[in-house]
């Protein structure tokens, strides 16, 4: 009797095996509607995994909802994206053959919360009035296009929140420069506290080009070829606290410059590196500048480039004995205070040969008369001679006369 008792625990361990393997099958130890449920338990998890974009992104953009990021990043694209999402804050479009930015293009009701744009290595040609009215854009890249119109209405008809502009590479076009100028002017940017126009080959700045950016903080000038600040105004810049002039052309900055940087409280890091500095006369201002000023960075490394005596200088270094002052330091100045000497002079000199002509206007008036009669009495000799050679006969009676 004990010898029989085992087999049946074994048989009862064989019956619970099948149980569990046939649980979500289809066989015949399955439970009525355990397929069924259990097909409908992973349906979601096979959909979600098979799903590789998440819903409303773009076909040829990368997409993260819970960073609030789309990448539209070497796509081949030639207009934005119509279906992007609305939840995006920050869109990166570059490396694509975009040339043309429309009205609208990133409408604002769709893409309320976007606040940073990179549109950086595109083939940007023409951006329309509108293109940019965005209600929570605060930073844009447009660095790297090849910009030819860029209207001053491109952010809207009102102002526009954005606070960093970068334009670096993009402005090659004389006109698009204006056109920056005449945007900036108009106080539509009046939140801007960071402006990068590197890299763009500029030789001269229009005149007032950044009088309306109060906000200012940071300007980059720096790989250009600019020659000088003359008809450059820093004023009104009072939260300015970096200013970019490096790699540039620059050979001497004139004390109206020079003032104008001492006017400005925050301003503490100007960058004068790799510029053309003419040592002549001219510069003794900028040297006596250099020498008591702590707002240049580097400025132990700022070297002569020309005349060859003074090549390779420190300008620190400088002393009124090394420089050749016999030429006047502002010339045109020198020349334009000469003219008006000049003009003074010839004012005087006409005012008395006027004097003088009047005090003697009765003798001139009498001599005026005789030299009119004696050129009367000439003309009436020629006359009558003239009528006796055409006359034969009186011509024969003079001959008698005079014999």
């Amino acid at each position: 009797a004990a010898r029989s008792r085992p087999p049946p625990r074994r048989a009862a361990r064989s019956r619970r095996r099948p149980e569990g393997k046939v649980a979500c099958g289809a066989g015949p130890g399955a439970m009525p509607g355990r397929g069924a449920l259990c097909l409908g338990l992973l349906l979601p998890i096979l959909l979600g995994c098979c799903s590789a974009q998440p819903a409303g992104c773009p076909a040829l953009c990368e997409c993260s909802e819970p960073a609030k990021t789309v990448k539209c990043v070497n796509r081949n694209l030639t207009v934005v994206p119509p279906d992007l999402p609305p939840y995006v804050r920050s869109l990166f479009i570059t490396g694509n053959p975009l040339t043309h930015l429309p009205a609208g293009a990133f409408p604002a009701q769709r893409l309320p919360d976007l606040a940073s744009l990179n549109l950086s290595g595109n083939h940007l040609r023409d951006v329309e009035a509108g293109a940019l009215a965005l209600p929570a854009l605060r930073q844009l890249d447009l660095s790297g296009n090849s910009l030819v119109s860029f209207s001053p209405q491109a952010f809207g008809e009102g102002g526009s929140p954005l606070e960093e502009l970068a334009l670096r590479g993009a402005l090659r076009d004389h006109g698009v420069l204006l056109s920056l100028a005449a945007l900036l002017q108009s106080g539509a940017l009046r939140n801007l506290s960071r402006l990068e126009l590197a890299d763009n080959g500029l030789l001269l700045l229009p005149a007032g080009m950044f009088t309306a950016l109060p906000a200012l903080r940071q300007l980059d000038l720096s790989n250009n070829s600019l020659v000088g600040l003359r008809n450059v105004s820093f004023q009104g810049l009072g939260q300015l606290q970096s200013l970019n002039l490096s790699d540039n052309s620059l050979g001497v900055l004139w004390n109206s410059t020079l003032a104008q940087f001492r006017s400005l409280p925050a301003l503490r890091h100007i960058l004068l590196g790799h510029n053309t500095w003419v040592c002549d006369c001219a510069i003794e201002d900028l040297v006596a500048w250099l020498k008591e000023s702590d707002q240049v960075e580097g400025k132990e490394a700022l070297t002569c480039a020309s005349p060859d005596k003074m090549l390779g200088k420190v300008l620190l270094k400088i002393n009124s004995s090394d420089l050749n002052c016999s030429v006047p330091t502002d010339l045109p100045s020198q020349l334009q205070t000469s003219y008006v000497f000049l003009g003074i002079v010839l004012a005087l000199i006409g005012a008395i040969f006027l004097l003088v002509l009047y005090l003697n206007r009765k003798g001139i008036k009498k001599w005026m008369h005789n030299i009119r009669d004696a050129c009367r009495d000439h003309m009436e000799g020629y006359h009558y001679r003239y009528e006796i050679n055409a006359d034969p006969r009186l011509t024969n009676l003079s001959s008698n006369s005079d014999v």
